[in-house]
Formats: C-alpha cells, sequence, structure tokens
C-alpha cells in the first residue's frame, strides 16, 4: 500500500554530511547531560516504599501531592493507579524511618485531609533489590543489543550491520539525553520502552537495508548515491504509514494514560522520532562512508555468472 508517490528521487545523501554531523553532536550533547546531571532513577531502582490508597470519589492529586510536601517528602511520585479513585505513591528511602513508619506517617497524613481514604496496600522494596533491578536492566539492554548485532550480522553484509547498530545506540542515548536533561523520572517502564525503541528502530533500517540490495541487483548503472537515495524514496510512504499509525497509539497513551503511562508514552515518543531520522539518515550515510557497494551484496553465484558490474571508484568521491 502506498499512500503518496514520489516521482524524482530525493538526493538524501546530499545532506548526508550535515545530518551526521547533527546526530554526533545531539549523540555528545545527550552523553554529556548524562554525564552531568545522571538518571534520575525511580523507586524500582533506588529502593523506597509505594502505597496504593482508595478513595470512595475521584482523587485530589493536588491535595495528596501538597500533604506529601507538607511532610517533607517533596521526592514522592502521586499518579492515578487504575482508575480516579485509586491512587500510587512512591515514596524515597528516608533515612532513620523505617518502611512502616513512613507508611503510618503518610496515611495519618492523608486521613487529616480526607478522613475517607484507605490504604490498599503498601510494598517496600529494598536498595539491593533496587540495586538488582538496575543490573538485570542494563544486563537486560546489553543483551538486547548484542543479538540486534548479530541478527544484522546474519542477514546483511557487515558495513550495514555496523552502520544500524550505530543508529540504534544513537537512539538509546538519545533518549537517556532527555531523561537526564529534563530530570524525568527513570523506571522500569521507561526501559521497557527504550527496549521497544530498539527494536523498533532496527526493523526501520532492515526495511530501508532490504530495499537497498535489492536496488543493487536491479540498479546496475546506478552509482552508491543513487542506489540508496532511491530505497530510501520508494519506502517513503510504507515509513509515513507505519509510524504515522504508532505515533497515534502512543499519543493517545501521552495524552490519557495518566502518570503511569505518561514517561513510557514519553520515551517511546522520542523514540520513534528519532528512529525515522536515524534509519534514514545515520544509518545509510554511515553504511556509503564504511564503503558499501554492489560487491558487498552480490552472491558469488552472480559473480561466477558474469552478470556483476565492477563498482566505479569514482562513486565515493
Amino acid at each position: 500500500m502506498e499512500l503518496f508517490k514520489v516521482k524524482n528521487d530525493i538526493p538524501f545523501m546530499s545532506y548526508g554530511r550535515l545530518t551526521t554531523a547533527i546526530s554526533l553532536f545531539t549523540f555528545i550533547l545527550a552523553v554529556f547531560f548524562l554525564s552531568t546531571r545522571g538518571l534520575n532513577f525511580g523507586v524500582d531502582f533506588t529502593g523506597g516504599t509505594m502505597m496504593e490508597i482508595s478513595y470512595p470519589h475521584p482523587a485530589d492529586l493536588n491535595q495528596i501531592r501538597h500533604t506529601v510536601d507538607s511532610i517533607g517528602l517533596k521526592d514522592a511520585t502521586v499518579q492515578n493507579f487504575g482508575s480516579s479513585r485509586d491512587v500510587l505513591i512512591r515514596l524515597p528511602v528516608r533515612t532513620g524511618v523505617t518502611s512502616s513508619q513512613l507508611s503510618e506517617q503518610m496515611l495519618t497524613s492523608l486521613k487529616a485531609a480526607d478522613n475517607t481514604v484507605s490504604m490498599s496496600r503498601v510494598e517496600f522494596v529494598g536498595p539491593q533489590v533496587g540495586e538488582e533491578l538496575y543490573e538485570n536492566g542494563a544486563l537486560a539492554l546489553m543483551l538486547v543489543v548484542a543479538g540486534i548485532v548479530l541478527y544484522l550480522a546474519m542477514r546483511f553484509e557487515w558495513r550495514f550491520a555496523v552502520a544500524a547498530v550505530i543508529a540504534n545506540l544513537h537512539d538509546v542515548v538519545i533518549i537517556l539525553g532527555f531523561f537526564a536533561f529534563f530530570q524525568w523520572e527513570f523506571n522500569l517502564t521507561v526501559l521497557a520502552a527504550v527496549l521497544a525503541v530498539l527494536g523498533y528502530s532496527v526493523n526501520e533500517s532492515v526495511v530501508v537495508f532490504d530495499r537497498v540490495r535489492e536496488n543493487f541487483r536491479k540498479m546496475r548503472k546506478a552509482n552508491v548515491v543513487q542506489v540508496i537515495d532511491n530505497a530510501i524514496t520508494r519506502t517513503m510512504s510504507r515509513t509515513v504509514i507505519t509510524h504515522f499509525s504508532t505515533q497515534l497509539m502512543v499519543l493517545s497513551m501521552l495524552m490519557f494514560g495518566g502518570e503511569v503511562l505518561h514517561n513510557f508514552a514519553l520515551a517511546l515518543t522520542i523514540g520513534i522520532l528519532f528512529g525515522i531520522y536515524s534509519s534514514v539518515l545515520v544509518a545509510c550515510p554511515i553504511a556509503m562512508y564504511l564503503g558499501v557497494n554492489r560487491a558487498n551484496l552480490i552472491s558469488d553465484i552472480e559473480k561466477k555468472d558474469g552478470n556483476l558490474k565492477e563498482p566505479d571508484p569514482s562513486e565515493f568521491a
């Protein structure tokens, strides 16, 4: 299905140096914020107390936040959970106060503001458990990256594999850079979004690279730049339809999913937008700069048949 057709190929690769320079700048900026500000880890990773409270009527989140602030817990997170009557409160670890004491103090303050509140459950995540979740999350991220590298290396020529991996890691670092700069809470749901973006971005790279490989077989007289420009132009309609549909779903979560899904949808939004950019304007220029050509992609059988047109060195000038 094609939403629209572009008659003439768009010269994407003529902007390759500019787009890679912009990507390098944003990447360095993201690394800078990660190293200076760091991520604002949630209770999932740092440990703390999670309280679920319920009201017989829709909860007033502003009043609850004011109550939490009044007892010196400004780092706490207050959000709806499930329905407008259920509220989840995440309290950070407090020195010299146990989890049970902290939850009782919190419940007493909430009852003073509204005596209809009731405690549904309370859980404590210790610092050791949080550290274990952090390590397991980092391990999951590395395993996903390793799996993508292995898959791309098996499916494509190594230059394309390296280009796709760099582009995908570019997306991840940019997401983390946004969360570090704005100090948005980084929890397990955000980590899940980052892993989803990795898979989503590599899918887009595979689609473009498949068309590039196909073009190398069909466009015998075209040089590398023309082949890549044609591949990107011919997949534009599919890219627009796919990403527009996905972004509509993510935006609905961002606007109507409440605070529980807010950061998850936010990470996905950033990842989708930069995923489109990196798959087209980062991965392809890198593959071109690494010297990909027709000889790298045509099978040995075609070489024996004499159907291979040797690349012109001027293609990379």
